[in-house]
């Protein structure tokens, strides 16, 4: 009776023991084994109106993202694979377009918007932090963990060859393209061609409307300037 009794406590003690060690394991540590399913919806096509010139939209693509099932933004265009964990995407929102005398439902208007960094494996979104990135002006170009754009200072007399990694808060490269500007009635992505880049070794070249192309030899954090003759030399090879 007595061995029955101490083996029932000490089975007791073992369970108690457990759940206390569950419950004080940190939230981060806890959190961890719980998987998270992070999964695009299908595309749908909707009108865009880009830019002040509200005359003939144009077509988006956009899809969801969702994490667990629940849709968390809207997003446009390819995912671009940082690494086998992160991944950066567009996003794309509504806005609420009623004048402040146009009374009942919303009239809500689809406008492009900056990019995001999704976590496969916590379901986090972040925003991602581009200097002078234009949401209607600035096309981009990914490569590894960096991304290349023209942005556009607020008066969009100035363009900048930028390039920009996630891990820094400030851009590895800001330089201006000299000649390059931006005008009121200027068409979506045109600050600037897309950014060209060249793997090996690591380079991105730059070329505004009307103005001799820039290219930039990006070691790390360091970023050189390549003159023609540094290029013929590397073709020469």
């Amino acid at each position: 009776m007595c061995t029955s009794l101490a083996s029932a406590a000490r089975r007791v003690f073992a369970a108690a023991f457990v759940v206390l060690a569950v419950v004080g394991l940190p939230n981060d540590v806890a959190g961890a084994s719980k998987p998270h399913i992070v999964a695009f919806g299908r595309w749908s096509s909707v009108q865009w109106f880009a830019g002040t010139n509200d005359g003939k939209p144009l077509t988006l693509k956009v899809r969801a993202l969702m994490v667990d099932g629940r849709v968390k933004e809207y997003v446009m265009g390819s995912a671009h694979e940082v690494t086998d964990r992160l991944f950066a995407v567009r996003r794309v929102f509504r806005i609420n377009d009623s004048l402040p005398e146009e009374r009942g439902n919303p009239q809500w208007r689809w406008e492009r918007g900056g990019w995001l960094l999704v976590d496969r494996m916590t379901g986090r979104i972040s925003s991602i932090n581009l200097p002078e990135f234009d949401v209607l002006y600035s096309a981009e170009s990914w490569f590894r963990d960096y991304i290349a754009y023209c942005g556009v200072s607020d008066d969009g007399k100035k363009v900048y060859a930028i390039v920009a990694q996630l891990s820094r808060r400030k851009p590895v490269l800001k330089s201006p393209l000299p000649g390059a500007a931006v005008s009121e009635n200027a068409g979506p992505d045109s600050a600037c061609p897309q950014p060209l880049w060249q793997r090996a070794p690591v380079r991105v070249s730059f070329e505004a409307s009307g103005g001799a192309r820039q290219t930039f030899a990006i070691r790390g954090h360091v970023v050189d300037v390549v003159n023609d003759a540094e290029e013929e030399e590397e073709g020469s090879k």
